[in-house]
């Protein structure tokens, strides 16, 4: 009989025998069921188990990775994650938030758009922020008119960034969508005194130059949220009796440049590459490059006409967030050859 290894016999007794797969499965899964269904507390359970903090943590991190915790996310009636989900991956959005609507009518989805903006700009404003707005949209207005005054932090300042002066009716519009909103969010307003589109580039020259209108132009560099519509060539009704407009033989100027839509008047083609004519000298307000430089531009848009507007204006880079309602998110889908029979049933 062969002598024992007085080394090797040292190492058994002081060594732990490998514990089973099984068995410590076991222990994870006991680990996480005190922890996801009876709602312990981590320290509880270390407690009733003595063992430590820090075992239970990593014991609750095995317990995913080994799929014995699954995390399954289901999607409350009357929202659509596939096409949110989808919108996001394929234009790179950082958020797409997709409204209910019963019915394919302007009215109806501008109201759902309006209210669901509201409650995004409720949940997500920051201490002092400094919100550019544009002032002719009528679901912007919309979103205003759904916002509760807020209790938590506060905006510094509301900027309107499109021009307003026009018919003098719907300037009184476009300065109430303005102070109403800065009142809402405890900021300061900054009107924008002059026009949206001036006669000429020397008009548009001499009322820059106006100390009140540069003084707002200048904080458009310190926006750091912009709530934007998105037009499509043809303008918007509250657009058209604004007077803030360029002329039917201008906007088919634009549109055989290219041109499918504008955001604050500044045109953008199907690959979302600005439109740059003679035209874009008289506009008085945000140009896309400065919008690409907010740390956060939210839009709202929807209805079938400005389907191409908008699936343009996702390429320019400047949104990161769009607000729209199911028939047009799922449009759009199909515009860009994404339909799938998931996305169809959206209509």
């Amino acid at each position: 009989m062969g002598q024992r290894d007085p080394a090797r016999h040292r190492a058994d007794l002081t060594e732990p025998a490998p514990v089973s797969r099984s068995n410590e499965l076991r222990m994870i899964a006991r680990v996480a069921q005190m922890y996801h269904v009876e709602k312990q507390r981590q320290a509880e359970i270390a407690k009733h188990l003595r063992v430590s903090q820090a075992t239970v943590s990593r014991m609750l991190k095995r317990a995913v990775e080994e799929e014995i915790v699954r995390t399954t996310v289901v999607a409350p009636p009357g929202t659509y994650s596939a096409l949110e989900g989808a919108l996001r991956t394929h234009f790179g959005l950082h958020e797409a938030i997709v409204v209910p609507c019963t019915e394919e009518r302007d009215g109806a989805i501008m109201a759902r758009i309006g209210e669901a903006a509201a409650h995004f700009l409720e949940a997500t404003m920051q201490a002092d922020e400094i919100i550019g707005v544009s002032s002719w949209s009528e679901t912007i207005l919309k979103m205003v008119d759904n916002i509760h005054p807020l209790k938590g932090p506060k905006a510094r300042f509301v900027v309107q960034i499109l021009g307003g002066m026009g018919e003098p009716a719907m300037q009184s519009e476009a300065t109430q969508l303005t102070t109403r909103l800065a009142k809402l969010t405890g900021a300061e307003p900054r009107l924008l005194a002059a026009p949206g589109v001036a006669q000429s580039r020397a008009a548009k020259d001499a009322m820059i130059s106006d100390p009140y209108v540069r003084a707002t132009l200048e904080l458009f560099s310190r926006v750091t949220l912009a709530v934007i519509g998105i037009g499509s060539i043809e303008p918007s009704r509250m657009l058209a009796r604004s007077g803030n407009v360029f002329s039917a033989p201008e906007l088919q100027e634009e549109a055989e440049a290219g041109a499918v839509g504008d955001i604050g008047l500044r045109f953008f083609d199907a690959q979302g590459q600005p439109v740059i004519t003679a035209l874009d000298e008289r506009v008085i307000g945000m140009p896309l490059d400065a919008l690409q430089k907010v740390d956060r531009v939210l839009a709202l848009a929807g209805g079938p006409s400005k389907v191409a507007a908008i699936a343009g204006a996702l390429r320019t880079g400047v949104i990161d967030v769009l607000v729209t309602d199911r028939f047009t998110a799922a449009r759009l889908l199909a515009h860009e050859g994404l339909e799938t029979a998931a996305l169809a049933d959206t209509f």
